[in-house]
This record gives C-alpha cells, sequence and structure tokens, in this order.
C-alpha cells in the first residue's frame, strides 16, 4: 500500500538514535514533517544525502519542519552513523518488523529489504502533502524538497 498526496499518513511509533519513542501525531498542529526514507546508514548515497541535510538542516528548521530520516537499520546503527555524521534530528529505527513503517508508506523494498529512496512531506494537519521518490543510486535535490516545504508551509491551512 503507498499514501498518495492528500490522505492521512499513518500514524507510527519508531525509535531514534538515542532509544527515545518518536510518534508522528506528536507533531499534528505543531510542525511540518519531512520523513526522509533511505535505504542503510553507512551507503555512499545516504551518507552524501545526510551530509547535505546536516549543512541544509538550518533552512528546514526555517521551514518549521521536523525531518525524521527512515532505515530498516538497528538503533545501535543509527547511534553510531549519527554521531560520525554530526546528525542532530531523529534517525527513525524501522527495524523490527523490518521495514512495516515504510510498508505502510509503500516504501518498503521486501526484495532487497532495505527501505527505497523516498521523501514524503506531512503537513502539519497530518496529511501527505508531497511525495518524490529516487531511484536507489540517486542524491535527492534538497532545494527541491525545501521548495515543496515552503509551499506547504504557505498553505492555507
Amino acid at each position: 500500500m503507498s499514501v498518495t498526496v492528500g490522505t492521512v499518513a499513518p500514524d507510527f511509533t519508531l525509535k531514534d538514535q538515542s532509544q527515545k519513542e518518536v510518534k508522528l501525531s506528536d507533531f499534528a498542529g505543531k510542525k511540518n514533517v519531512v520523513l526522509m526514507f533511505y535505504p542503510l546508514d553507512w551507503s555512499p548515497v545516504c551518507t552524501n544525502e545526510h551530509a547535505c541535510m546536516v549543512n541544509d538542516m538550518k533552512s528546514f528548521e526555517t521551514l518549521d519542519a521536523e525531518v525524521l530520516g527512515v532505515s530498516v537499520d538497528s538503533v545501535w546503527s543509527h547511534k553510531a552513523y549519527a554521531e560520525k555524521m554530526g546528525i542532530h534530528y531523529s534517525l527513525l529505527a524501522d527495524f523490527q518488523p523490518r521495514g512495516a513503517m515504510a510498508e505502510k508508506y509503500g516504501v518498503y523494498l521486501p526484495e532487497k529489504g532495505i527501505t527505497g529512496r523516498s521523501i514524503i512531506i506531512v503537513g502539519k494537519d497530518g496529511k501527505v502533502a508531497w511525495i518524490k521518490n529516487y531511484d536507489i543510486p540517486v542524491l535527492p535535490d534538497l532545494k527541491e524538497v525545501a521548495n515543496a516545504l515552503e509551499k506547504v508551509k504557505t498553505a492555507p491551512a
């Protein structure tokens, strides 16, 4: 099953790299959420994607957005990866059952056992506002994501 623009985003609770539970519904009415689905910690394209996000974080904060990275890696892998990369946003472990949250969003690739590369913006109203799927070796254009987020931020509630 995959989500479409305008539908209510499936709620979830996953642990981040600090063992803290992060729930999508906690951001409802408060912040837009950028769900950054990526295949695996430590892989070259994912590492570049996170390096770009770390560098662009200030612009995402000014757009009233919470960035949540999501992959099938464990909390422990996320912890080491976040420390190495200087990542201060949440990396969520969609680990057990593997890919269950990504499956709800239609971005889990069961034949590979990994999450596909996608960015989904969830508005403060809890609805999917923007979706972009990428080929696994393609680095997402974060300026394009920021532009989409700007439109979500300025959309009438």
